[in-house]
Parts: C-alpha cells; structure tokens; sequence
C-alpha cells in the first residue's frame, strides 16, 4: 500500500510545478458573482432585486452594491429563507433546498438554519481538492496519503423534517462524501449516524487502535478532549503510541494559539499543523504556505467576498452593521485592518455578513486571519477588546503559569459607576492563583491594545478572575444542548447571555453546597 502515498505524494507535486494562474483576483471574483446572478436571476429573490438588469449593467458591480441591502441572518430569514424551510423551490437559489446547516452557535437556544444546495456541496468538495493539492507545499510523509482521516464533526444521523433535512454542516458534508473517500473516512458510517456526541466520543476511543490514522479534523477543543480520552483509556504516554503514522492535524472554528502547547504534550513527534476557514455557510479558504498563519481565500469556487471595515462608521457599539456601509473587493483590501467578511454564495446568500472579523496579513497571496467576530468583541468604555487580544493574554497565562486553559470566556458590567471586566478561566490546574492571572491578563492586554491601555486608567475601573473546573464550560454547552464537536464557547458574554451563564454558575454552586 505504500506505492499509493508515493505516487498522489508525486502527482501532487507535478500538478504543483505545472499549474499556471489563468487571471488576477479581481477578474475570479467578477466571474464568480456575473456567474452567480446569472444562474439566480429567476429566482424569487433574483427578481426582486432585477439580477437581469444588474447583469445587463455596463458596471454590474456597482450596479449590484446599489441595489442589493446587506443582510444579516435574521433579515435573510425573516425574508426569504423561511419559504425554503416550509419547502417553496426556487427562492433565492434555482432548486428546492434538501438540506438546512444548523448553525453551530454557542449558547443560544435556537439554531440559525443555513441552507446547503447542491451548488454548495460541489463547492465544498471543490475546495477540498484545492487543499488537498496544496498540500505539495507542505513536508508531509507520503506514507501519510494512504492512512485513515478522523473527521470530528457533527452526526451523519440528519433530522428529518418533512420536504427537507437538517443536522450540522460537518456532517451533512460526511453524508455526501465521495465513495473513493470512503475507505479513508474514521470513524466510519457506523459510528457517525449515532446522534448522542458522548456515545460517538466512546466508541472512537474504544476503537482507536484498530485504525491507522493519518490526519485529524475538527474543533481544537473537542479534538483534545478526545485524544486526552484515547491517551487515558489506552494508558499510552501520548497519541503516537496509538497513531504512530499521524502527521497532520487540520483545524478551524477558534483560534489554535490557546490550544498549542497543550496540544503539544499529547505528541509522541512533531507534526504539521494547517488551518482551515469552514462555517455552515460554506468553505472559503486553508492555509496554503507552511511557515505562515493566513488562510488562502478560494476565489474561484462559488463564493464572492465583500469586505467592510469594522469600526465605528461601519458598525454600531452592539455589532450591528450601519445602513449602506462600504464595502470592498478583494483587490481593494489593505493589510492589517479589520474587514467584517460579507458573502454571495451558491447556496442564496446574498451580501450576507457571516460574523468573522478578519485581517488580510497579504493582499497579494489573498491571505487573512479571523481576529473575531462582530458581536464577540468587548467595547464598554473603548478598549476595542477583540478576541485576538484575548487569545494573546491567554497564550502569556499558560506560558508564565505553566497551567493549560481550555476555555474562557469575558463579561464587561458597570462597576462603581464606571466599569469592569470579569474573565471566567477553564482549567483543570489546581491551586491557580487568580489574582496572578489576573495580573498577566491586565498587563498583556496593556501591552497588545493601546485603547484597552488607556481606559484602564481611565473608564475600566476594574478586572476579575473566576478559575472555573473545565467542566462547568462543557456542563453549561450541555445543558443548552450545544454539546459537540462543531460547538464554541461564546469568547464574549453580552446581555442576557451574561446573566443566563451567571444564573448557571450560581445554580451550580449551590446544587454543590457552595
């Protein structure tokens, strides 16, 4: 079996050394969206907003700017979305939607239902296969190519709801995988159809030894969750004595800087780490360049991106976006300053905020990282807290404490007619010194965040610092039914969310006799 790594290890770099670029950013992102009104222009949504004479437009792309609103979730809904669920075809995409996302969300009740084409689904096989080329750019054993990919995503076991089904995205993709891909695929179809995420997370840890795995997918913080499990129940030293051929782990959802160094302590030897840009409203990039943090944006594969800035012209103090705020294309982005990401995309989203706050780290490779997201950011008194800061002060915490944080998470409060903070750290170290956390947080965030800097003399009167058992975070996901490996931890606490989490904790506390 060897000679099958050598040879897609050989063919991948050939394809490399002979793919030729056929046209510059801008020209991709054109074709995408003329493409994309053109086979949407009959639509209901289409004709409402006259695609037809967008296209026929000498400059279709102002033409579409002008005439097309930002939506966000709730307006596409609310608008139109919702016909598509009670099972009208042809709404604000050619076909009747067969599949619903839901919505990964962190602690909300109800799950957002994203819809997920045909279309989609092409395209994200589309951009997996770019990946999967781009992994000549990498120095990756051969041998790596013919060894079983752990996918730890959502159950293949969708609900079915008359005319149509819903379940996560990961594993509405895990459905619909390709059969040649199969044979790669772990944990299997078996113990992906189980809906419970626990008795899934059992039988993979069971089960480890008979499979020879070679890459790992998933969410950093249910990915350790569960190599910690195998490593346990196995009674090996680290994952390697398990998996001795994995070499690849590829990750996305959250930031993995948190994640590193303790992830670090369950190898047996290095391997390569590569990040990749998925939500349930599509695939839109991976990390193309070893040695580099940004994402690769795909700029040929079903998706248009819009860019705005995020400030304070652009959106309000809740994260809501402006009316008529501007917006650019790939081509007119600069480095180092926030964009909120805006899509059109072959599943009926149209100029449609997705959330994620990004940073382009090179305009010319069409390179980003995701800093935060438009409602996860902490501004009481104007410290511009993003969760990129937030993962920064994590980070210096594990690294001059020497413990290992899982989860976290950050609720701003009025405090003495002024302000504060109140961070909720995750771990499973004991006799964690709060107050040293504390002390490490404040002057990192000082540091990496002028505005936060200056308001901590002024505005923030004040930071807390709760040392939480890791548990209490998986126990509060649990018991809103977000348990999972597709599902965050909210970074930011806001409004009602704040004091649901807080109601929880004091109930905790007490049901403990605290």
């Amino acid at each position: 079996m060897a000679i099958i790594g050598n040879l897609i290890s050989r063919s991948l770099r050939i394809r490399k050394k002979f793919t030729v670029k056929l046209g510059t950013p801008r020209q991709y992102q054109l074709q995408v969206l003329h493409r994309l009104l053109e086979k949407a222009k009959n639509t209901q949504f289409g004709r409402h907003y006259k695609f037809q004479e967008i296209l026929d437009s000498p400059n279709f792309m102002a033409q579409y700017k002008t005439r097309v609103p930002v939506h966000n979730y709730n307006k596409m809904n609310a608008e139109w979305w919702y016909k598509a669920l009670e099972g009208e075809d042809n709404v604000s995409w050619p076909e009747k939607v067969k599949y619903f996302a839901l919505s990964s969300g962190t602690s909300e009740s109800a799950s957002k239902h994203i819809p997920v084409t045909r279309d989609m689904l092409r395209t994200v096989k589309k951009v997996g296969v770019k990946q999967l080329y781009s992994m000549a750019n990498f120095d990756i054993p051969p041998r790596s190519f013919e060894k079983g990919i752990l996918m730890l995503g959502g159950t293949t076991s969708l609900y079915e709801k008359g005319d149509y089904y819903e379940g996560d995205m990961s594993g509405i993709q895990a459905k619909n995988i390709p059969r040649w891909f199969r044979r790669f695929y772990k944990p299997g179809g078996r113990i992906s159809k189980k809906p419970n995420w626990e008795q899934r997370i059992k039988l993979i840890v069971r089960k480890a030894r008979q499979w020879d795995v070679g890459t790992v997918c998933g969410v950093p913080a249910w990915v350790q969750i569960v190599l910690e499990e195998i490593i346990k129940y196995h009674g090996v030293k680290n994952i390697h004595e398990i998996w001795p051929n994995l070499a690849i782990y590829i990750h996305g959802g959250v930031s993995f800087e948190p994640y590193r160094d303790s992830f670090q302590k369950l190898l047996g030897k290095p391997i390569t780490f590569i990040e990749t840009y998925m939500a349930s409203e599509g695939s839109f990039g991976f990390q193309a360049r070893p040695g580099t943090k940004g994402i690769k944006l795909v700029l040929n594969a079903g998706i248009f991106f819009e860019f705005i800035p995020f400030n304070e012209e652009n959106f309000d103090a809740d994260g809501e976006v402006k009316p008529n705020p501007k917006s650019y294309m790939i081509h007119e982005v600069v480095e180092d300053v926030e964009y909120a990401v805006m899509l059109s995309t072959c599943a009926g989203a149209w100029r449609y905020l997705i959330g994620d706050v990004v940073k382009f780290t090179s305009v010319k490779e069409h390179e980003i990282v995701i800093v935060g997201r438009t409602k996860q950011f902490l501004s009481l008194c104007g410290e511009h807290m993003s969760i990129d800061n937030m993962n920064k002060a994590i980070d210096m915490v594990q690294k001059k404490l020497g413990i290992t944080v899982k989860e976290f998470t950050i609720a701003g409060f009025p405090y003495q007619n002024l302000f504060a903070h109140r961070w909720y750290i995750g771990t499973d170290d004991v006799n964690v010194d709060s107050n040293k956390v504390r002390e490490i947080i404040d002057q990192t965030l000082s540091e990496v965040n002028d505005d936060y800097a200056v308001e901590r003399t002024a505005a923030l009167k004040e930071i807390f610092v709760e040392v939480l058992p890791n548990e209490v975070f998986i126990d509060y996901l649990r018991c809103k039914g977000k348990e999972g490996a597709m599902n965050k931890f909210p970074r930011v606490l806001k409004g009602e969310k704040a004091k649901d989490w807080q109601s929880f904790l004091e109930t905790k506390a007490v049901a403990n006799g605290k």
